[in-house]
């Protein structure tokens, strides 16, 4: 079992950047395929960004394709998520999940097996 803990939001103007970390405890972190998910307020939890055990692939959605990146640091047990050209329709409350799914980059909600707490980023226009 892992346990993920996101840190990084807040509010921030169109065009700028945010950094969003999650820390995973345990000493199997690189058995997880991580991902972040966000969701708005009575929609669906939506796929962002997902990164491959090693580390050596990444997928995005399109929607924040050139312009988020996901990194994970394996020494640290952390995955990164860098945001930049922030729009208001970024704001959302966004989620680290990790992944046991043995298919390459899941993107669905129902492949992760476990989920921070969520923090909370606000773009204004």
């Amino acid at each position: 079992q892992v346990q993920l803990v996101e840190t990084g939001g807040g509010l921030v103007q169109a065009g700028g950047s945010l950094s969003l970390s999650c820390a995973a405890s345990g000493r199997t972190f690189t058995r997880y395929t991580m991902g972040w998910f966000r969701q708005e307020p009575g929609k669906e939890r939506e796929f962002v960004a997902a990164i491959s055990r090693s580390g050596g692939s990444r997928y995005y959605a399109d929607s924040v394709k050139g312009r988020f990146t996901i990194s994970r640091d394996t020494a640290k047990g952390s995955v990164y998520l860098q945001m930049n050209s922030l729009k208001p329709e970024d704001t959302a409350v966004y989620y680290c999940a990790a992944s046991l799914d043995p298919r390459d980059l899941p993107i669905a909600v129902r492949a992760y097996n476990y989920w921070g707490q969520g923090t909370q980023v606000t773009v204004s226009s």
